[in-house]
C-alpha cells in the first residue's frame, strides 16, 4: 500500500516537472517571472497571442494561461534591473497591477511587441 502511494506521488511529481520542461522549451514561449499585487515572484512562461500576453506558471496542473495581459491600454513603467540578468517593468491600465521580469533580450521583445500595435488599437470605438 505504501509503495503504491509513493509510486503515485513520484509519477505525479514527474508529470509536473515534465510539464514545466515542455512549457519552457516550447517554441514561442518566453521564460519570465510575474508578480501580481504585493505577492512574490512566480516563474512561468509568456506567450504572445491575439493582442494579449498569456502567462502560464511552470508548476501547476492547468494548461490554460493563469493571466492574460491585454496590450490595449497597457501602461508600462521604465525597465529596471532586479538582478540575475533580469529586468522588470510594472504594468497597469486595463489589467490589475502586475510586474513582469524577463531577460534583457526577452524584455526588448516585449517592449517591441507593445510598440508594434497598430495606431487604431488604442482607440475605443463604440
Amino acid at each position: 500500500m505504501v509503495a503504491t502511494v509513493v509510486t503515485f506521488v513520484l509519477l505525479l511529481a514527474a508529470l509536473v516537472v515534465l510539464r514545466g520542461i515542455t512549457l519552457a522549451r516550447s517554441r514561442g514561449n518566453v521564460p519570465c517571472r510575474l508578480r501580481v499585487g504585493g505577492r512574490g515572484w512566480q516563474s512561468g512562461v509568456a506567450r504572445y497571442a491575439d493582442g494579449e500576453l498569456h502567462w502560464i506558471p511552470l508548476i501547476g496542473f492547468r494548461l490554460r494561461p493563469r493571466h492574460a495581459i491585454a496590450r490595449r491600454g497597457l501602461v508600462v513603467s521604465p525597465r529596471r534591473e532586479i538582478g540575475d540578468g533580469l529586468y522588470a517593468v510594472d504594468c497597469s491600465g486595463s489589467t490589475p497591477d502586475v510586474s513582469i521580469a524577463m531577460s534583457a533580450d526577452a524584455m526588448t521583445g516585449f517592449l517591441a511587441w507593445l510598440e508594434s500595435a497598430p495606431p487604431s488599437a488604442y482607440l475605443d470605438v463604440a
